[in-house]
């Protein structure tokens, strides 16, 4: 059944990458295998800060994609605590944290990925604050809240670390922003341990969702051994049971 699903989204993201593409929507030659960094992202973070959910909220879990960037940057200008995972979580510490109150460089330059990785300590689940806001990258979502990434999960596993440590809670606003040629108009495929999203923020809009899905935590059997060998978290808590 999984694989039926896989296949499914992955035919989802080709159309919507194709889209994208004839559109000359992205900042990349192609949109094809990535979040795409769509040209409107500056303009969705702007409307983003606009919403009393983000003004409210003092911690952001951001993913570290290039079209987020901006909403990265405005959090660390704003004196929000920003924290995105290392890459492919291959670390016993697998979170960059960003602290806007110590940063050596400006928000802008911080809020990059690259730069990032040179200047943010690498933390564990245990030095982390409790959550306010979760920003997520997508390839596609529609007006219910149901996402879909690249493929490769990460997201939704750090989204469960995080609540099986009681750092996401109901409270917790998850969100994504993304070009109009990405909300589709249409059902789609998803899995219990996918993340829903509670708001979508285009350039153009602001599109609440109505109880999108939360997994409660780690559904191991939808984990191949590779998966978690790769991922120290992981394989730590398999050795000890």
């Amino acid at each position: 059944m999984l694989r039926d699903v896989d296949r499914e989204k992955q035919q989802v993201r080709e159309r919507v990458w194709d889209a994208l593409d004839a559109a000359d929507a992205v900042h990349d030659v192609t949109a094809h295998g990535r979040i795409p960094n769509f040209r409107g992202a500056e303009a969705a973070a702007a409307r983003l800060g606009e919403l009393s959910a983000w003004r409210g909220a003092q911690v952001i879990k951001a993913v570290p994609d290039k079209a987020q960037l901006p909403v990265r940057a405005l959090a660390l200008s704003e004196g929000k605590t920003v924290f995105m995972a290392v890459p492919k979580l291959a670390d016993p510490h697998p979170f960059y944290l960003l602290d806007p109150s110590v940063l050596t460089v400006p928000p802008a330059e911080a809020a990059s990925s690259r730069v990032a990785a040179d200047i943010a300590p690498k933390v564990g689940v245990d030095a982390l604050r409790p959550v306010d806001m979760v920003v997520l990258g997508s390839v596609a979502v529609n007006r219910a809240g149901v996402r879909i990434g690249k493929g490769a999960g990460y997201s939704d596993l750090e989204f469960a670390f995080l609540t099986e440590a009681g750092l996401i809670g109901e409270d917790t606003v998850v969100v994504t922003t993304v070009d109009e040629l990405q909300v589709v108009d249409e059902e789609l495929p998803a899995t219990e341990h996918d993340v829903g999203v509670d708001v979508v923020v285009t350039p153009k809009e602001v599109i609440n969702c109505s109880s999108p899905h939360r997994p409660s935590g780690l559904i191991w059997e939808h984990l191949d051994a590779q998966k978690i060998a790769s991922i120290p978290l992981l394989a730590s808590r398999t050795s000890r049971s």
